[in-house]
C-alpha cells in the first residue's frame, strides 16, 4: 500500500515546491542504506556523508523527504513535557533523564542551524501547559514540583494573566516553562534536504516493500527495483511497525490539525495583539494550540487509531469542524471560515513513552518513536545511531541509552482494542479542553 498524505498542511504550503525528484526504477547497491527521511533519516544520512565521505550512502523515503511527519507536526522543540505517552513520570530519576534527552536533542538542533545558517522562524519564546479547568492547577503544582527538582525555570499563572498573554479568556491556568522553543518545521526539515552531503543520493516515493538479510547483505525491495546495502538504518518512526520492526513495541496514532488564515489587522486587534505564543495540553487528549510568527492559529485536537497510510479528503473534513469548534471556543469573535487547511501526520508511540534505540541484528540499527518530541530528539537520534552503527560511542549514546527502554505490547486486537479504550477515556476526561 502506498503512503499517500493530503497536500494541505500549511507547514509544507508555504515551501517552495522542490524539483529533480529521484524514484528507484532500477537495480542498486551501496555501503549505506537510511530508509527514511525525516529529521531523523536526514541526520543519519548527513552524520554518515560526513564520517564516510568516500562511500556511497543511499536515502530513500515512501513520500517526499521530510514532508511527512516532520513537516506536519505543531513545530514545538521541547525541553519538558507533561503528557508524552500513555503513562505518567512518576519516577523523578526516569523523568531526569528523559529531560536530558531532551536538552541534548536542542543543541543537536541548534548546532545544524548555525553550522547551516538555517532560518526556521526560531523563537524562544518558551510554552504554556494550559487548562479552562481550574481543577487542574493541582496536576501543575505536582508537575511545578518535579520542574522545581530539576532546576527547570517556570511558573505557575491564571486567567488575568493569561488572557493578556493569548489573546483568549478560555484558560484558567497554566504552567509556563521558558525553555521550549517555537518554530517552522517545515523550513526546517527543508534545509535538512537542501545540506544533504555530496555523496548522499536521495531516492523519494519509493516504498520499501519488504526487506531481508541474506548473507552478509541486507536486501530491499521496491516497486521498481532492489537496493543492497551493507548496512542499514531504519528511521520510518510512525511506519516502524509496518515494517516488521520492532513491531511488538511501537504502534501509530494518527493525528489531524488546522491552521486559519493570518489573521486581518482588526481580527488581530480583537484578540489584544499577542506575541506569539504555545499551549500544550493539561491532559493528553486536549488541544494543543499555537499562535504563530505571521499571526495564524494552529489546533491540533485529534488522536485516533486508524489507518497509517491514506485519510480521506471527507474524513478530514469531519476532523476539521472539531477544529473549528475549538478554535471558536477560544477566539469566538473570529469568523466560522478562517480555517485554511487541514493535515493528517503520524506519529510512533510506546507503552512507556520511552524511544527506540538499538543494533537489531549485525549492520542493523533502528531509531525511532519520540512520542510527539521527535524535532529534537529525531535529530539527535539520527546522528547518533549513525555513530553507533559505526562502531563508536559518545557521552550522547551514553545519555541516550541510558533512559529506560520501551516495554512490550500486547498482540493484536488486543493491543488496538486497549489503545481505543484508553484514547476513549482521555478524550472524556479531556472533553472541556477540545
Amino acid at each position: 500500500m502506498e503512503v499517500v498524505n493530503d497536500n494541505c498542511c500549511s507547514w509544507v504550503n508555504d515551501l517552495n515546491p522542490r524539483t529533480n525528484i529521484q524514484t528507484i526504477s532500477s537495480d542498486l547497491s551501496c555501503e549505506w542504506l537510511v530508509v527514511g527521511a525525516g529529521y531523523t533519516g536526514l541526520s543519519a544520512a548527513r552524520k554518515l556523508g560526513q564520517l564516510y565521505p568516500n562511500q556511497k550512502i543511499l536515502l530513500v523515503d515512501a513520500q517526499l523527504a521530510g514532508e511527512g511527519a516532520s513537516s506536519r507536526n505543531s513545530g514545538y522543540l521541547v525541553d519538558t513535557t507533561l503528557n508524552d505517552g500513555f503513562t505518567s513520570n512518576k519516577e523523578l530519576d526516569n523523568y531526569k533523564k528523559k529531560a536530558d534527552i531532551y536538552k541534548i536533542g536542542i543543541e543537536a538542533v541548534k548546532k545544524f542551524i548555525k553550522e547551516y545558517q538555517v532560518d526556521c522562524d526560531w523563537n524562544e519564546c518558551g510554552k504554556y501547559f494550559a487548562s479552562s479547568n481550574i481543577k487542574d492547577k493541582k496536576i501543575l503544582e505536582n508537575f511545578s514540583d518535579t520542574l522545581s527538582k530539576l532546576g527547570f525555570e517556570h511558573n505557575l499563572i491564571f486567567k488575568n494573566v493569561l488572557t493578556k498573554r493569548l489573546g483568549t479568556n478560555f484558560y484558567n491556568v497554566a504552567l509556563y516553562t521558558k525553555g521550549g522553543i517555537l518554530l517552522h518545521p517545515g523550513k526546517l526539515v527543508r534545509a535538512m534536504v537542501d545540506t544533504l552531503p555530496e555523496n548522499v543520493i536521495l531516492y523519494e516515493n519509493s516504498l520499501l516493500l519488504n526487506w531481508k538479510k541474506i548473507g552478509g547483505l541486507i536486501n530491499c525491495n521496491f516497486r521498481n527495483g532492489s537496493i543492497k546495502s551493507k548496512r542499514i538504518i531504519f528511521a520510518t518512526n510512525g511506519f516502524l511497525k509496518s515494517l516488521g520492526i520492532k513491531s511488538n513495541y511501537n504502534f501509530p496514532i494518527t493525528l489531524t490539525a488546522s491552521m486559519t488564515r493570518p489573521l486581518t489587522e482588526k481580527e488581530f486587534t480583537s484578540i489584544g495583539e499577542p506575541k506569539e505564543w504555545g499551549v500544550l495540553p493539561v491532559r493528553p487528549m486536549g488541544a494543543t494550540i499555537r499562535m504563530t510568527k505571521d499571526r495564524r492559529i494552529l489546533i491540533r485536537n485529534t488522536a485516533e487509531v486508524y489507518n497509517p497510510y491514506q485519510m480521506s479528503k471527507s474524513n478530514l473534513e469531519k476532523r476539521s469542524i472539531k477544529q473549528k469548534i475549538g478554535i471558536k471556543k477560544r477566539f469566538p469573535q473570529l469568523p466560522d471560515d478562517i480555517i485554511q487547511s487541514t493535515w493528517s501526520g503520524i506519529v510512533s508511540r510506546t507503552r512507556n513513552s520511552s524511544q527506540i534505540f538499538e543494533k537489531i541484528q549485525e549492520n542493523i540499527f533502528v531509531a525511532g518513536c519520540y512520542n510527539g518530541s521527535g524535532i529534537g530528539v529525531g535529530t539527535l537520534f539520527g546522528e547518533q545511531i549513525a555513530i553507533k552503527a559505526s562502531n563508536e560511542n559518545t557521552k550522547e549514546i551514553e545519555t541516550i541509552e541510558a533512559r529506560s527502554k520501551p516495554t512490550w505490547l500486547p498482540p493484536q486486537p488486543f493491543l488496538n482494542l486497549g489503545i481505543k479504550a484508553r484514547l476513549m477515556y482521555e478524550r472524556l476526561r479531556a472533553k472541556s479542553e477540545i
